[in-house]
């Protein structure tokens, strides 16, 4: 069924009933642009930058060097290209090894419009679905460009080894992935993420070997360094000896991952955090759209309060499971075989018989837990509910032969066998939705750079391309993107000022940068409290669950607000960190990192308060329409939110630290394609 325009449709239209609901929780700033976006043709936009972006000439490029924090897909693949560019790069990661980047856990594939199957995919095609599955809430230029970009990532991993999986004939095979209609999705099997990441970590290797990159691993970014107005290096802490070290460059490129772990429980990594973007936001780099928080719908569920991560089961997995729950409730609890197929409801068939088990992740999360809140979830009782849904796997054995699934599926379902005990062979998986994804980051212009100049972002650290919800197998597409064609070219452009006149280490930004650091150190190890970093850790994730989770509502966000802010003043003042600053000590990294979790958890429940509409993963209660669907209110909220840092003007250590926000905002405007409400219907 074809989409549903705004034209003649009052009620899509309907300004929210109320004023700002965040009025007082912030400052409203000026309009902000993106000076960096070429106008003309759409198709026309990348080309045309590329061709203006100033070059640098291979000699210069010997005296210039870059700093790059992460060394995940995009901060790996950025490497290897800027290094094998012949600039002088150091790369960062906390990780022993570059290869245990967060994302390795990436599974089921990565889009790219290569039209491979002939069912009517193409460059536009996808970029349409990446603006519509974001919910209108992203850039067009942006999407644009990644969707022409992708066909060339394809080629760029199969020339590097990654073994994509094929087809008899040879050539490459494709699946669909949720919200589209096509098969666009490369994959390897369910480890996708591990062998595209092996592929950027041996080109970034090969200039390691070269000389042009240098590997600093178990290091963590703690402060950015600003020079006269320009981010000029990073203060990091050897994880491994404690020492605190200064780090100097031209230019520095954050390429650190997201922020879901605010959430505590996440299918992120433990140790995926938010400290090198926050640090880089009190220093001046904008944060946009932090509520946008993707919740993937395909995980196995929480199963006690024992539990500190959550792990992913592929959306890859929607292609062939069906996913029901019973449609009595007095069935809930019965061995889901001996439920007779009259009795079972396979609610995403019934409700979206266009898309089905392929709706875009947002509306399969909030269906799930439509189904589960009526009282017709599986699985065990935790904390009374039971929080599950079934992923049935029978009718596709039946279909295919369980070696056909085995071949495709069967490392997710040996996984899903550890995990649980239970056989997906002969059982339905059990699925609930979990945060996964952010789609909010630093804001940064065309070119990738933040507010901050100098200071460039990429992959999941910045907000670009995905609007309010990324479809599957596009976050692996965003990260080589720009980490292999997006940065290599839009950077040149501002070193091309460049030899930069080089800094001191005595410098006082260097000095001041250094001393907060080891000031934030010395401060967690003589608190001396009384609760472990865990315990706060876990209990804003569950304000932040509770209130800015899956669906969010005024009250509940400002109650939100006070609990964070309390919790947060507590926790300068009565945490308790053991060990020195000597050595390695787990308890004080996660102590700095909680630390801006609190700040960054306070402004996304301001910023969810400040979009009273639903749209994507943001949904408001008081914005539904009367089928529940998200409702969006495009003459109020069609921008980028980007939030400027104000300091408490109390000294840090003492107060929460974070004053009263900025909103800046930035229109988002369509040329080439027409805001519709979303339907998959």
């Amino acid at each position: 069924m074809p989409d549903t325009t705004l034209t003649g449709d009052p009620s899509y239209h309907a300004p929210a009933e109320h004023g700002d609901d965040a009025a007082g929780y912030y400052t409203p700033g000026d309009p902000l642009f993106d000076t960096k976006a070429p106008q003309g043709p759409i198709d026309e936009r990348w080309s045309t930058r590329k061709f203006d972006a100033r070059l640098v000439n291979p000699a210069n490029r010997r005296k210039l060097d870059i700093i790059i924090v992460g060394t995940g897909l995009a901060g790996g693949s950025a490497a290897a290209t800027l290094g094998e560019a012949g600039y002088n790069v150091k790369a960062f990661c906390y990780q022993d090894s570059p290869r245990r980047a967060h994302s390795i856990a990436a599974q089921g594939g990565i889009n790219a419009a290569k039209n491979y199957k002939e069912d009517g995919d193409s460059v536009h095609r996808l970029f349409y679905d990446t603006v519509k599955g974001g919910d209108y809430r992203s850039r067009e230029s942006n999407v644009y460009r990644l969707a022409e970009v992708s066909t060339n990532i394809i080629d760029q991993c199969v020339a590097q080894g990654v073994p994509f999986a094929r087809e008899y004939g040879g050539l490459l095979d494709n699946r669909s992935f949720g919200g589209v209609q096509v098969s666009r999705t490369f994959y390897a099997r369910g480890q996708t993420g591990q062998q595209l990441l092996i592929g950027a970590y041996q080109a970034m290797e090969r200039q390691v070997a070269a000389g042009t990159v240098t590997q600093y691993t178990r290091h963590e970014m703690l402060e950015l360094i600003v020079v006269d107005g320009r981010a000029r290096g990073i203060v990091a802490r050897d994880l491994v000896t404690g020492e605190i070290e200064t780090h100097l460059a031209d230019v520095v490129v954050l390429a650190s991952g997201g922020y879901g772990n605010v959430f505590y429980l996440s299918t992120n990594a433990m140790g995926s955090n938010v400290t090198a973007t926050w640090r880089a936001h009190r220093k001046g780099a904008y944060m946009a759209n932090p509520c946008y928080t993707q919740i993937h719908p395909t995980c196995i569920p929480v199963t006690g309060a024992h539990q500190s991560k959550l792990t992913l089961m592929s959306e890859s997995l929607r292609n062939d499971g069906r996913i029901w729950v019973p449609k009595k409730k007095s069935d809930c609890d019965k061995d889901p075989r001996q439920i007779p197929e009259e009795d079972r409801d396979y609610y995403l068939e019934r409700i979206y018989p266009s898309f089905g088990n392929l709706v875009p992740r947002d509306i399969a999360s909030r269906a799930a837990k439509n189904v589960c809140d009526e009282g017709r979830g599986v699985g065990p009782e935790v904390e009374g509910v039971r929080r599950g849904v079934y992923l049935d796997f029978s009718a596709a054995i039946e279909r295919l032969g369980a070696d056909a699934v085995e071949e495709k599926y069967g490392n997710l379902f040996d996984m899903y066998a550890r995990i649980t005990g239970e056989n997906p062979y002969e059982v339905p998986m059990r699925i609930y939705p979990a945060v996964h994804y952010v789609m909010g980051g630093l804001w940064v212009d065309y070119d990738l750079q933040a507010t901050i100049p100098g200071l460039f972002v990429t992959g999941e650290a910045n907000f670009s391309d995905h609007g309010a919800n990324r479809l599957g197998a596009s976050a692996l597409m965003q990260g080589l993107a720009d980490g292999y064609f997006v940065l290599p070219h839009t950077i040149r452009d501002y070193l091309a000022d460049g030899p930069f006149e080089k800094v001191d280490e005595q410098h006082p930004a260097v000095l001041e940068a250094r001393k907060s650091v080891e000031d934030r150190v010395a401060h967690f190890l003589s608190t001396n409290g009384t609760r472990s970093v865990d315990s706060y850790h876990r209990e804003l994730g569950n304000i932040m669950w509770e209130y800015c989770g899956m669906e969010r509502s005024e009250d509940g966000l400002k109650k939100a607000i006070d609990l964070i802010r309390g919790l947060r003043d507590d926790f300068w003042r009565n945490v308790k960190v053991l060990g020195t600053a000597e050595s390695l000590n787990q308890s004080l990294e996660k102590a700095g990192r909680v630390a801006d979790f609190f700040e960054l958890g306070e402004l996304m429940c301001i910023d969810a308060l400040n979009r009273r509409e639903s749209c994507g993963g943001h949904f408001r209660a008081e914005s539904q329409t009367e089928d529940g669907e998200a409702l969006r209110h495009d003459d109020q909220f069609a921008y980028v939110a980007a939030w400027e840092f104000v300091a408490d003007s109390e000294p840090e250590g003492t107060s929460t630290g974070m004053g009263t926000p900025v909103l800046h905002k930035e229109d988002l405007i369509y040329t080439a394609i027409e805001m519709k409400q979303r339907s998959y219907k």
